[in-house]
């Protein structure tokens, strides 16, 4: 049973994981970053949510699609144009929708100036297409 012991003492000190002693480990290397969201972005698809909510009768009635609450990034699939600003499309319905499988009641498509400040129109807001 000693010899025992002393096997798992001398694995535990050479790990170099004795108590209140920080593991000596190489450190990771870095991995590649995103390229960081531009704060109009940021600013665009929060005001272009916030106006889509104001439109539909506010948060205890509407909700947009999760995307909606997602990055700005170029990957967000609410995020369709960033030509002479940036163009969203989603929909949206009731609240709970997304999450309770059920239909949306609302597509919304609308333009927001290139600083993200301004809305520049709301090209459609109804029936989803």
């Amino acid at each position: 049973m000693g010899v025992r012991l002393m096997g798992i003492a001398a694995a535990v000190v050479g790990s170099g994981l004795l108590a209140g002693s920080v593991p000596l480990l190489a450190p990771k290397p870095a991995l590649a970053q995103d390229s960081p969201v531009p704060f109009s972005a940021v600013r665009a698809l929060n005001l272009a949510r916030n106006t889509a909510i104001k439109m539909n009768g506010g948060l205890s009635v509407y909700r947009p699609a999760g995307c909606m609450f997602e990055t700005a990034s170029a990957g967000n699939q609410c995020l369709i144009s960033t030509t002479d600003g940036y163009l969203f499309r989603f929909l949206g319905g009731v609240p709970g929708w997304q999450q309770l499988n059920i239909a949306p009641s609302v597509e919304t498509e609308i333009r927001i100036s290139s600083d993200g400040k301004s809305v520049l129109g709301v090209d459609y807001n109804g029936a989803p297409r």
